[in-house]
């Protein structure tokens, strides 16, 4: 039997659908395997939201050929689709499967001989108007459920549309019956992923309206038997609505965690972004958030280094996020990307500041993270535990995303258990007693 490998670059819907693709092999009688392991196959799941994601990809494709050098090697995913022709140049690559074609890769595989050049089939990224339903269960805590794919905003830095397509979403009943087979699975938690998932329902049965919104969603979702925690991975601070916030602060399911991207703290980026809020809103979700949830976790996208960011701009977004009772950030540094408004924009930020401003940024999110913490410690929570023994200990989040650590007991893995939170060890994550 043959042996397949994948490997998933960028977002957790990308693991998703690795884990759909890796299916579609096991059901033509493959066998998978890790991606340290001899295979026949690799499969590589590409993102292009960043600069390194596109280094990264040379890297692992020397990998798997140093592993096995006569394996047959295919590259899907987002950067597949922009730069198909890239891909294929690359030395060792020998399929490169568009946005349209992933999910038939077992389609257009005759033999794994090894090509002289990579093959390309990529569709243009308009025929990208159906859907295919992705989850993953690779890992017995929790799984990546998606909902929704494509987006129909046109941020001046994001490749994401011409990569995905137009927003398009699952069925309510396709999504509840993948949350069911996750449950069989015997899996506790589900985050819910996409690429724009508060405009979910747009494109819902192939039509641009909306069929169902992401706040019906949310409460069908909550009633599905056998899943003990939900949580939301990433939503616009424009379409995370007051109804939605009330709702999740009472639900049965849904854990009090959100991640809301901000992108910028002054509101001339944010136009010049064509982000489709102010920073205004932003604040009277936070304060919504707080309001009904006082305990929840709320992280944080933000860029640096976007054109035309000065120093008056940087230090109006670190004040901004300073001031804002938020948990933690994700700090991304702007790269420029082909075939983007922003690319073409004056007022380029040399690297050094890009560079000293993202180090900044992170130093704030350990602060915030570690005032979270504290502002948790002699609470009462409940903590899923890991499957992984890292170094003698395993690791665990509370429903709202405080990491916990204790000693290695494999009878904890994969259960739910009461504990008091007791104090912030020195790597940063707290201890705890049983309650």
């Amino acid at each position: 039997m043959k042996k397949v490998a994948f490997y998933t670059l960028g977002c957790k819907l990308n693991f998703a659908e690795t884990s759909t693709i890796a299916r579609s092999f096991e059901e033509d009688g493959y066998i998978r395997v890790d991606f340290d392991d001899p295979a026949d196959i690799y499969v590589i799941n590409t993102c292009s939201v960043t600069e390194n994601a596109d280094k990264q990809f040379k890297q692992i494709v020397r990998k798997a050929l140093k592993t096995n050098p006569k394996a047959f090697l295919a590259a899907v995913g987002c950067y597949a689709q922009l730069k198909p022709e890239e891909l294929a140049s690359v030395d060792g690559v020998d399929l490169v499967l568009g946005a349209k074609e992933k999910f038939n890769i077992t389609q257009y595989i005759d033999d794994l001989t090894k090509n002289n050049e990579g093959i390309v089939h990529s569709c243009e990224i308009s025929e990208t108007d159906f859907y295919v339903g992705s989850y993953s269960i690779g890992d017995r805590t929790r799984a990546f459920l998606k909902v929704q794919d494509g987006c129909d905003y046109k941020c001046t830095y994001c490749t994401i549309p011409m990569a995905r397509g137009i927003s398009r979403s699952d069925t309510i009943e396709n999504i509840l019956n993948n949350a069911k087979k996750i449950s069989d699975k015997g899996i506790k938690e589900i985050v819910l992923t996409g690429v724009n998932i508060g405009d979910y329902g747009k494109g819902e049965f192939g039509n641009k309206k909306h069929e169902h919104t992401f706040l019906e969603l949310v409460q069908a979702l909550d009633k599905v038997e056998g899943i003990e925690r939900l949580r939301i991975s990433s939503i616009e601070p424009n379409l995370i609505k007051d109804e939605t916030i009330d709702f999740i602060a009472q639900s049965k399911s849904f854990v009090p965690h959100f991640h809301i991207p901000l992108q910028s703290g002054s509101n001339d980026i944010l136009k010049k972004m064509k982000r489709r809020y102010l920073r205004e809103l932003y604040v009277s979700r936070v304060t919504k958030i707080r309001e009904v949830m006082p305990d929840a976790c709320i992280g944080v996208d933000v860029i640096v280094g976007f054109p035309g960011e000065t120093d008056e701009h940087f230090l109006e977004t670190y004040h901004f996020l300073n001031e804002l009772d938020i948990s933690y950030l994700h700090v991304f540094t702007y790269s420029e990307r082909d075939n983007t408004e922003a690319v073409l924009m004056d007022g380029v930020v040399p690297d050094a500041v890009r560079a000293k401003r993202s180090k900044m940024l992170r130093g704030l999110s350990a602060k915030k993270r570690n005032a979270f913490y504290e502002s948790q410690l002699g609470k009462e929570k409940t903590v899923l535990f890991e499957s992984d023994n890292k170094q003698g200990y395993i690791h665990g989040f509370t429903e709202n995303y405080v990491k916990v650590k204790a000693p290695w007991d494999p009878a904890l893995v994969n259960t739910l258990h009461k504990v008091k939170l007791t104090k912030i060890d020195v790597d940063g994550m707290v201890r705890f007693e049983f309650v």
